[in-house]
């Protein structure tokens, strides 16, 4: 495999986690449609996304960065909407 497309596959695949999140975000946001997600896993999942943006910027990887910096904001959003329904008692 030739070295000029190994950051394209990453870029696509940091594209493609990242926008991931967007159908969740949408169910969420305005019907509060959290029930069945766990609370401890989207509290690790976005730890674990802020991590990633850290090793990023260690390593001073841009794709890394911005792409974790995204499925991070989507996945706390979402875990912001869970801990909003759970204080709602929905």
């Amino acid at each position: 495999m030739t070295q000029s497309i190994i950051p394209w596959i990453g870029v696509l695949a940091a594209v493609l986690t990242s926008l991931s999140y967007i159908p969740q975000v949408r169910k969420a946001w305005p019907r509060g449609s959290t029930k069945d997600l766990s609370l401890h896993m989207l509290a690790v999942l976005t730890s674990g996304l802020l991590l990633w943006v850290v090793y990023g910027l260690l390593k001073a990887d841009l794709v890394i960065v911005m792409a974790n910096c995204v499925g991070a904001a989507l996945s706390g959003s979402v875990l912001a909407f869970k801990i909003r329904d759970i204080r709602a008692g929905r």
